[in-house]
């Protein structure tokens, strides 16, 4: 058994989490006698779990470890939020156990809230593999109208190496997107099996052949702080200063802001680039008006 396992305190937490649930919460028939313990039996829990009531006992009782496929089906069976499972991993002495997430990634609200009141600062919100899981009017207007986008398609990465107005865009192209592969692998050595981003990096590596190169190379960076220069087909050549922030309650959905010096052409083009586009929504929003091409300005 593991030096960091707590068995006592693994069985204790499993009765408790046990002792919460009624069998028709699990999907079991409805009991008709008096049941001698609050919530479900063991024997109803090792039947869910695919496992021997014997097993289970002893789990309870602290004197076996359980392997990983268990404490995963215990899981699911106990209906444990994240929070729950970390903890009974950690007690199992398995804090490395847990798979990776494989749930669809919806924009945190309160980052929702903040892309909306981000009125003058261009603003995305990256989540897992770069993808794009909301942005403001303003990016929108800067780089692109992610609405029009399919969402399986909208991710960062990808636009940079398949949309050619992202090659026009970016001053530094080849730096800009040597860097997001560098930061893309990063991601991978943090979930290797993930099979949506398997699926994204066969792709461009048969439509792209830098991606190929890069990808072989293994370098890899994080995302944090950075200046691009960007040919903007309206309002001209813009430096930005780019940040990147972390949200606390998901570490795996970061915002992402461009933002300028007050008082430089960028900062000014900015605030006219802000003055075109609609009130600013997160996502999902109806496509953000264009400005007219020929109230381009000079750089």
């Amino acid at each position: 058994m593991s030096s960091n396992a707590h068995p006592e305190e693994l069985g204790a937490f499993l009765r408790a989490r046990r002792a919460e649930l009624s069998p028709r919460t699990v999907g079991l028939p409805a009991d008709t006698g008096r049941r001698r313990v609050a919530g479900l039996r063991r024997e109803e829990v090792a039947q869910l779990a695919a496992i021997s009531t014997d097993y289970y006992t002893r789990l309870e009782q602290g004197r076996i470890q359980a392997s990983a496929p268990v404490l995963d089906a215990l899981t699911r069976v106990l209906h444990l939020d994240d929070d729950q499972r970390d903890y009974m991993l950690g007690l199992a002495g398995r804090p490395d156990a847990r798979p990776p997430r494989r749930t669809l990634q919806k924009v945190q609200p309160r980052l929702r809230r903040l892309l909306d009141d981000l009125s003058t600062t261009p603003a995305i919100v990256l989540g897992r593999r770069m993808d794009i899981l909301a942005w403001n009017s303003l990016a929108a207007a800067l780089v692109t109208d992610f609405s029009k986008i399919p969402e399986k398609q909208r991710n960062y990465i990808r636009l940079v190496f398949t949309d050619p107005r992202m090659r026009k865009l970016y001053a530094d192209w080849e730096n800009v997107a040597h860097t997001c592969v560098a930061q893309l692998r990063m991601e991978a050595a943090r979930d290797p099996g993930n099979p949506r981003l398997a699926a994204l990096v066969g792709e461009l590596s048969l439509q792209d052949a830098d991606f190929r190169r890069w990808w072989a190379a293994h370098h890899v960076a994080v995302r944090g702080i950075g200046t691009k220069t960007l040919r903007h087909p309206v309002v001209g050549n813009l430096t930005l200063e780019w940040d990147t922030l972390a949200s606390t309650t998901d570490t795996d959905q970061q915002l992402v802001l461009w933002t300028a010096e007050p008082g430089t052409p960028t900062h000014d083009a900015l605030r006219i680039l802000a003055s075109w586009t609609d009130t600013p929504t997160a996502a999902d929003t109806a496509p953000v008006p264009r400005p007219d091409t020929t109230a381009r300005l000079e750089p």
